[in-house]
């Protein structure tokens, strides 16, 4: 059962998105009890903060995710940002799969193209060490819909790519706000905010880097190499 915004109470009174920070987010919808939430700025759409699943919640949903690194179906998925990206680096590069799960495909495809890449995932590869360096590219794929604070997450991610240097996104777009109270990607329990196209070209903006949408649901934005020049 579905509810229009106009029956939600004003729990986000003077709240900001937390996706750019704009303020007075809009309330959007109720779906399944679930309240959500959109941002006139950005566009993004979120879940109300105090209904996100807990850590134990999180933890136990992904140990049914099924990402194995040698099936060709997962990895032609994972082709979308791959390819795109790989014709976009200098051989050799260095990078990050951050949010890589307990299956990093993405990481062995990047390895086998002769580059290397370090991991980090708040589950499954919890070292922060790799948090600490600057790559050439950060892969972030079918993660940021999981952010609680993206926001703050995206500030980190940027912070770890080099001058000049890619971050590369696949996530599923959201288009059709009719459909959104149907639609599989949010009816995830772990995902909790949802980005248009138009979400990664207004950070993208805000922060003075390059964006290109090489496939549907795949972003890449290129941190400017010198200072201030997009």
């Amino acid at each position: 059962m579905t509810l229009m915004a106009a029956t939600m109470p004003d729990a986000l009174a003077g709240a900001t998105c937390p996706v750019c920070d704009a303020s007075r987010p809009e309330p959007f919808i109720v779906a399944d009890g679930r309240d959500y939430w959109r941002c006139a700025s950005c566009e993004a759409r979120f879940l109300a903060p105090a209904q996100r699943p807990s850590r134990d919640e999180e933890y136990a949903h992904y140990l049914h995710h099924e990402n194995d690194p040698g099936d060709p179906r997962y990895r032609r998925f994972l082709s979308k940002l791959a390819e795109p990206l790989l014709a976009r680096l200098a051989p050799r590069s260095r990078g990050l799969d951050y949010g890589c799960g307990p299956g990093p495909a993405l990481a062995a495809m990047l390895r086998e193209a002769g580059h290397e890449v370090a991991l980090y995932d708040p589950f499954f590869a919890p070292d922060p060490s790799p948090l600490a360096e600057t790559y050439d590219f950060v892969t972030c794929t079918e993660v940021a819909e999981h952010f609680h604070h993206p926001s703050a997450e995206f500030a980190r991610l940027c912070a770890l790519v080099r001058p000049g240097g890619w971050l590369a996104v696949m996530t599923c777009f959201q288009t059709d706000d009719a459909r959104f109270a149907d639609w599989h990607y949010r009816k995830d329990p772990t995902h909790v905010v949802f980005y248009r196209e138009q979400t990664f070209r207004h950070l993208a903006r805000s922060w003075g880097w390059r964006c290109e949408v090489p496939a549907k649901d795949v972003v890449l934005m290129q941190r400017p190499a010198t200072p201030g020049v997009a």
